[in-house]
């Protein structure tokens, strides 16, 4: 059996890449959806952010804004 090579990105096009997903897509498992409860903000405590998590953030706005 041949092994598989994955092509560069810059050679893979949009087509090839949803033929991809799409053969992918039966193996995906969709969880059951759980509604989230409204918590009052005085109960939010004690929540850390890690500084790489931090940046990853505050970089986000040169992609988007």
């Amino acid at each position: 059996m041949p092994k598989y090579i994955a092509p560069r990105e810059s050679e893979m096009n949009l087509a090839e890449l949803r033929g991809d997903c799409a053969r992918m897509a039966p193996h995906w498992v969709v969880p059951a959806r759980a509604t989230a409860q409204p918590v009052a903000p005085s109960l939010i405590h004690g929540v850390t952010v890690p500084p790489a998590s931090a940046r990853l953030i505050d970089a986000m706005s040169e992609y988007g804004d």
